[in-house]
């Protein structure tokens, strides 16, 4: 494997998860429906806690070629005592707080909520994972798993991750499938969970029919992987080819929209020929 180019990917998703987090977040002060492209805010666009904790998986894949949980760890739980205030939810506030003072992630991740939590920050930070093994479909599925389980020991937290990573794996690619094909070269790869019986059910949603998807499908409502992860997969896998167009579509399942929208920017900017350049020139910059 050629790290460079795996490197330049992972950093290519990392760039569209960022623009989508920050575009997303827009959207629980203005309506989609009723703002055009031309009327969005024209100052910086602040991403949040799912490109913080993204910034960390790359950093992880930089320094190790793969994700090595300690550090992966310890790098989640600097970064968040760095800048605690970047929206991270109850759960992770818990966990990282606990792990910046010295515990141990295998000991309390499986602890949270009783079991394990199943919520969408798995898959919201994990498509740069995709993109870093964008030319093997079951290590980016292998190694996704592994990033989850720090925080998500519950199966349905890693089955969110693990979905999305294969599809910005095979969006990286020269030649990927598109629509229902895109949705079914994902589900060998996700493990039994309703994560994937939703995805099994995206696969008969037309790419037009935006009402049955939202209804059927969730946009994050719950904050779970089963309610996020199927949505976004269905937005990306019929607008592959252009990023603006299928983040348009993913804030219009309103939602936890600035999640959906991360993960389908971090899968579109590696099919799509560009990234809008506006876009990328209002999104906060990101540390180097």
């Amino acid at each position: 494997m050629n790290n460079h180019i795996s490197l330049a990917m992972a950093k290519r998703s990392l760039e569209g998860l960022s623009v989508g987090d920050a575009f997303g977040e827009l959207f629980f002060g203005i309506s989609p429906y009723k703002t055009q492209s031309s009327q969005l805010p024209s100052g910086i666009w602040r991403w949040t806690d799912d490109t913080h904790m993204a910034l960390s998986i790359v950093e992880t894949l930089e320094k190790h070629g793969g994700i090595d949980q300690d550090f992966l760890a310890q790098t989640f739980a600097r970064r968040f005592t760095q800048e605690p205030h970047r929206g991270y939810a109850g759960g992770a506030i818990r966990l990282l707080g606990q792990i910046s003072t010295g515990g141990d992630w295998r000991e309390l991740s499986p602890r949270l909520f009783g079991g394990g939590s199943f919520g969408n920050g798995s898959a919201m930070r994990v498509a740069p994972v995709g993109g870093y093994f964008f030319n093997d479909l079951k290590k980016a599925a292998e190694q996704s798993q592994l990033s989850a389980v720090v925080t998500h020991a519950h199966i349905e937290g890693q089955a969110g991750a693990m979905a999305v990573s294969v599809s910005a794996a095979i969006a990286a690619n020269e030649i990927f499938p598109r629509g229902k094909d895109f949705l079914k070269e994902v589900l060998p790869y996700a493990p039994n969970s309703i994560t994937k019986e939703r995805i099994e059910l995206a696969i008969q949603i037309p790419p037009d029919d935006l009402q049955t998807a939202i209804q059927k499908l969730g946009t994050g409502n719950q904050v779970s992987c089963q309610d996020t992860v199927p949505f976004c997969l269905w937005c990306a896998a019929f607008n592959l080819d252009n990023f603006e167009q299928a983040l348009w579509l993913t804030a219009k399942g309103l939602g936890d929209v600035d999640t959906t929208c991360a993960i389908v920017g971090g899968i579109v900017a590696l099919s799509a020929k560009e990234i809008l350049a506006l876009w990328l020139q209002r999104r906060e910059p990101l540390p180097v």
